[in-house]
């Protein structure tokens, strides 16, 4: 078995079509056709089916998929128990997450780290779903830190071990002079006619932002699709919109010359996790990132 063509089969069926399985592994559409059709003379069995245009999965590809997961769970382990047998105190792990969590996440954890794991090279790259977990699954990423939302695996997938870290609240940041600036609470629904300031809709915030607006009754009215957090403070204190923001980015916007206030009502928010490959939890390294990452949270959790 190949397990480089079981790689390309697991993310056909997160990306459902070839093209799209093929800009997430950097290669041809037509490489993709050939790996799958390769693996499916390897097993004997027909993996994908024609549907319109494009392909879906066969039942037997699933089946293989069910095994590919267990397969890919034992390597995990094997490599976890070989790094166990080791002190575990060397080594480079790398991190994937979200922007917001690398501005209010991940630093402490990291200073943390390196007191605790001096030999331990720490590097941090910034992706989010889906793409974070197919650099994940190729071990190009070590651990992941992600929020739940459409584009993130869900909490029954069992290629993953994961880890809930925290809730993260979304706050109403309006200008300071704004008529609503002065309340405790902002009803999401007095700002329906506001101009807004919301992220690409594929990413986690931009993603999170929409569903909360939807969720008050109205569609955002967006001014600024803009995806860096700094950026976005900016705009909202030079009155050009209103915008949610999460807790994890307080430190961009504790001084500036805005209004931050919660959201009336149930706080609208997102959960983020940690997770790695099924298999890896019991890698000594990658368990003390993690738990670094659930102390880091918990910490913030109790700021507020």
């Amino acid at each position: 078995m190949d397990l480089r063509r079981l790689t390309v089969l697991r993310e056909l069926e997160r990306r459902g079509s070839l093209a799209r399985t093929a800009e997430a592994l950097h290669l041809t559409p037509s490489a993709v056709s050939q790996q799958i059709a390769a693996l499916a003379r390897e097993f004997g069995a027909p993996l994908t089916e024609r549907e319109g245009r494009g392909v879906r999965l066969t039942g037997q590809a699933r089946i293989l998929l069910g095994h590919a997961e267990a397969i890919a769970a034992r390597l995990e382990r094997a490599r976890a128990d070989l790094a166990a047998y080791g002190s575990g105190g060397r080594g480079q792990v790398t991190i994937g997450c979200f922007g917001s969590g690398i501005l209010g996440l991940v630093p402490p954890a990291l200073r943390a780290l390196a007191e605790r794991l001096p030999h331990v090279r720490v590097d941090v790259v910034e992706a989010e779903p889906p793409d974070v977990f197919t650099a994940l699954d190729a071990g190009r990423l070590d651990v992941v830190v992600a929020v739940d939302f459409a584009a993130a695996p869900p909490h029954t997938d069992r290629r993953y071990s994961r880890t809930d870290l925290l809730t993260d609240i979304l706050d109403v940041a309006v200008p300071e002079d704004h008529p609503l600036a002065a309340r405790d609470r902002v009803p999401l629904r007095e700002l329906a006619a506001a101009p807004w300031i919301v992220g690409a809709a594929e990413s986690c915030c931009g993603a999170a932002a929409r569903a909360v607006c939807a969720a008050a009754g109205f569609t955002p009215d967006i001014r600024h699709p803009v995806n860096d957090w700094g950026a976005l403070i900016a705009l909202v204190e030079a009155g050009a919109g209103v915008a949610l923001v999460p807790r994890l980015v307080r430190p961009l916007y504790a001084r500036r010359r805005l209004a931050v206030r919660p959201a009336a009502g149930e706080p609208p928010s997102r959960n983020v996790f940690a997770a790695v490959r099924a298999g890896a939890e019991g890698d000594p390294v990658l368990r003390a990132v993690r738990e670094q990452l659930r102390t880091s949270a918990a910490e913030l959790a109790e700021a507020g």
